[in-house]
């Protein structure tokens, strides 16, 4: 096992990052923290690189590509911060290839016309769930899993207010019916878990990206910052902060690679590599923001200042698709040679 990115996957990386290094700027980013919905006309940029496609089978005119890609493109993601649902998009995009197929759905959202929210067991919100053209919901009721697909505009959509500003939360009702389900039983179940997989190696490959821009920014300040006539990033205690976090980080990208590797391939330590990564990404962006917060000093404190944008989506990221203390219960699980916890997603 090679864990490094291929040619191609690294290719890829570097065309999304080149591209949002000019579509989604810090002003952007502010932008859509203001706005109702953080989906603007990037998402059809997006899809014209084949972003927005990328889980989608080439037969639903997508990339048909595996969780290796994914991961790679939302490490690019994550480092712009990107407030489009790319992640959410793309698990329920996964959910509906495997059991609702039809209607034009998967082609639409490869195209970048449509996008696709999913709300899983024991999540609270769905993420931009109103602007969504069609909601994917999963529910387990007394240990029976039923995999939903409906129109948003049928659903009570309550909006929800984040730490993150740019990710638009909804809490979801809706009345069940035949004519929504669209799966029941074990297939649903196991479906759900790896949609919950899915999205929680989504987020840790985010996280990277979010750990990668947050030390750029710190390593950017100490090289302009003087501080009674020295440059604050000469000083041996900032190196040290800023090399911590690079370790962190530099020990993480192999870890969340691995959990690529045995999702794509439907590993039996699949679930078990998911919690590694999403443990060692978030533990990462965390040491990133508060190693960060302290290079920048007071300034780091104020919302007019672009680092509290990537530290409060590290924040958010953190908490989603399952937290540090939920991952590590997953992996003790395993371990210990019991079946892991199925994911119970936060936010």
């Amino acid at each position: 096992m090679r864990l490094a990115y291929t040619e191609d996957q690294q290719l890829f990386r570097e065309t999304v990052r080149d591209f949002l290094e000019g579509a989604c700027t810090t002003d952007k980013l502010r932008e859509a923290w203001a706005a109702d919905t953080a989906i603007t006309g990037r998402w059809t940029e997006l899809a014209k690189i084949g972003v927005t496609g990328l889980v989608v089978p080439e037969e639903q005119d997508g990339l048909g590509l595996t969780d290796e890609e994914f991961a790679a493109v939302l490490e690019s993601a994550g480092y712009a911060a990107l407030p489009e649902p790319l992640l959410e998009s793309a698990v329920a995009a996964g959910l509906l290839a495997e059991f609702a197929p039809g209607a034009g759905r998967l082609e639409r959202i490869a195209s970048g016309e449509a996008t696709a929210a999913v709300l899983l067991p024991g999540q609270p919100f769905a993420i931009e769930a109103a602007q969504a053209d069609v909601l994917v919901v999963g529910t387990t009721d007394n240990g029976v899993s039923e995999i939903h697909v409906l129109n948003p505009a049928d659903c009570t959509l309550t909006a929800q207010r984040s730490v993150d500003r740019s990710r638009k939360l909804y809490k979801v009702e809706f009345a069940a019916s035949p004519e929504t389900l669209v799966a029941s039983g074990d297939a649903a179940a196991k479906a759900l878990a790896r949609a919950a997989d899915r999205g929680a190696l989504g987020a840790a490959a985010l996280l990277l990206g979010l750990t990668k821009r947050m030390l750029d920014m710190a390593v950017d300040y100490a090289k302009q910052r003087v501080q009674r006539g020295v440059l604050i990033g000469t000083h041996q205690s900032v190196q040290h902060h800023l090399a911590n976090v690079l370790i962190k980080l530099e020990f993480a990208r192999p870890v969340v690679m691995r959990a690529a590797y045995s999702l794509a391939r439907d590993l039996p330590s699949a679930a078990r590599d998911v919690s590694m990564a999403k443990i060692y990404a978030g533990e990462a962006a965390d040491l990133a923001a508060r190693n960060a917060l302290q290079v920048h000093g007071a300034i780091g404190y104020t919302e007019e200042h672009d680092l509290q944008l990537f530290m409060k989506r590290a924040w958010a990221l953190g908490a989603a698709w399952g937290d540090a203390g939920h991952h590590r219960d997953r992996v003790a699980a395993d371990l210990l040679g019991g079946a892991p916890a199925q994911l119970t997603p936060t936010f």
